[in-house]
Formats: structure tokens, sequence, C-alpha cells
């Protein structure tokens, strides 16, 4: 089974590797969601960044408008 954070949009096999996983199918963007929602140790994963907003997550297809991080 697969799981997703729902504060940051990052997919993962294994429920406890997330900041706040759920099983259920997301459609929405993760847009709007502060950086403070993900875990400290989970920032490391974070890859994208939203230009319109600054949420971040580790794929780009969860945001709006998505910058790779430097």
């Amino acid at each position: 089974m697969s799981y997703t954070c729902q504060n940051c949009g990052a997919a993962a096999d294994d429920f406890s590797s997330l900041c706040n996983p759920t099983s259920e199918e997301f459609d929405a963007k993760f847009c709007g969601a502060p950086a403070l929602q993900v875990c400290e140790e989970k920032l490391d994963n974070m890859k994208y960044s939203c230009d319109a907003c600054g949420s971040v997550s580790a794929e780009a297809t969860n945001l709006c408008n998505p910058s790779p991080i430097r």
C-alpha cells in the first residue's frame, strides 16, 4: 500500500516515514501548507517550492508553480 503525506505531498510505502500520512488518493495541490507543517527530519526530502505561496513538496506535481529548491 502506498501512502501520501497530507502536509507536503511526499509519497512512501511506509507510513512512518511521512509527516502526516494517509492512504487516501489526493487530487488537490499542496499549495498553502507552510513548510512549518513538515517534520524537520523530512525537510531534506523536499525538492520543490511553490513560487506563488512558498509551500514545499517532494514532488513538483503537488505544487501550482513549482521551482527546484537549490
